[in-house]
């Protein structure tokens, strides 16, 4: 078979780390024993335009790997043109580059390493909201320019004790995210289409939310954990964001996409969005007038939350034991589908 991953490039970092598997250099850990089965193995980071490396081998590869971090997005007419694709395989979580009605209706299996980096990306969203909440960028940016103001940081620095948190979206990241803020003495909601156990619920000490705007008004820190489909998409646009506090902090490790960019850069810019922090972009790469680069009052970086080493570690193993699957024609864990036998899975629907 002939099998197509397509990674970032890691250049000088490749040799620093023997982990460093998420990269074209790494080719998740994998080269030497598909080729010892006799299977054929590119790997690019060349994924845009009619002329790069991916569009040479679209037309006869049986596998597609890619990850979210350096994503090749797969289009109705890419898959149209992929008439030997059986099988397109997300290093990580989430298949938001792939339409995936149109690979629904080809009959091409989607699935992804669910679980893989869901600690990575729960840590990190702990991590972004603390950045905020305590005004950590500026402080850091004085040091770096060689200045020191104290006051220029600590009039919007605050404790995240006594703060009421929300997540949209109460997933495996999301439960996570709860159980890690528990212990700050916060005030925990959340909204989800299904309510959680109520025994993981009381021990979390979190509220169920049913309505989304009556949560994101009472919040004063918001953080998105829901996957990107038709119904999120732009979700949180300019009516959406009047809805929340004047002076939020929002936290988008999900997908770029379900906000709207320029009402996000508007709202920072007046201040309705006290600060705004996330590694997830549309499209990524971010191009470099992305409003979000040089909006106000921002912690964004690059998307980097689930791609730790240890995550890498998780979802090149991941790869590998679905591949074997694959190759013996014998079903992933369910919970790693994402289109199976023409048929979506639910929170993608």
């Amino acid at each position: 078979m002939k099998i197509v991953g397509v990674f970032y490039k890691a250049n000088e970092y490749a040799s620093m780390n023997p982990n460093f598997l998420g990269c074209v250099e790494g080719s998740l850990g994998i080269r030497d024993w598909l080729e010892s089965k006799g299977h054929q193995y590119i790997v690019t980071d060349d994924k845009e335009g009619l002329n790069c490396e991916l569009e040479k081998h679209i037309s006869d590869m049986d596998v597609l790997i890619t990850t979210p971090f350096h994503p090749a997005y797969i289009t109705s007419s890419t898959i149209k043109k992929a008439k030997n694709l059986k099988l397109l395989l997300t290093a990580g979580i989430g298949s938001d580059h792939i339409d995936l009605t149109a690979a629904s209706e080809a009959g091409i299996t989607v699935a992804e390493v669910t679980g893989s980096n869901v600690v990575s990306v729960a840590e990190d969203e702990l991590m972004r909201i603390l950045i905020l909440v305590r005004n950590f960028i500026p402080g850091y940016l004085q040091v770096i320019e060689g200045e020191w103001n104290v006051a220029g940081i600590a009039y919007k620095s605050y404790d995240l004790e006594g703060k009421t948190v929300g997540t949209v979206g109460a997933g495996r990241i999301g439960k996570l995210l709860l159980q890690r803020l528990k212990p700050f003495n916060c005030k925990l909601v959340y909204y989800e289409r299904i309510r959680m156990d109520l025994e993981l619920e009381n021990e979390i000490g979190a509220k169920f939310e049913d309505d989304l705007d009556k949560m994101l008004s009472k919040c004063d820190v918001v953080v998105i954990n829901i996957p990107l489909t038709d119904k999120t998409r732009g979700m949180f646009d300019k009516e959406k964001i009047s809805k929340m506090k004047k002076g939020v902090l929002i936290v988008n490790n999900a997908r770029g996409a379900i906000m709207d960019a320029q009402a996000i850069s508007d709202a920072c810019a007046t201040g309705h969005v006290g600060g705004y922090s996330g590694d997830v972009w549309y499209p990524q790469p971010a191009p470099r007038d992305h409003p979000w680069r040089s909006m106000p009052n921002h912690a964004m970086t690059p998307h980097i939350s689930g791609t730790t080493i240890d995550a890498q570690v998780r979802y090149a193993s991941g790869v590998k034991s679905m591949l074997e699957s694959f190759f013996k024609g014998e079903d992933f864990q369910a919970e790693n589908y994402i289109v199976k036998e023409g048929v979506l899975a639910p929170h993608y629907r």
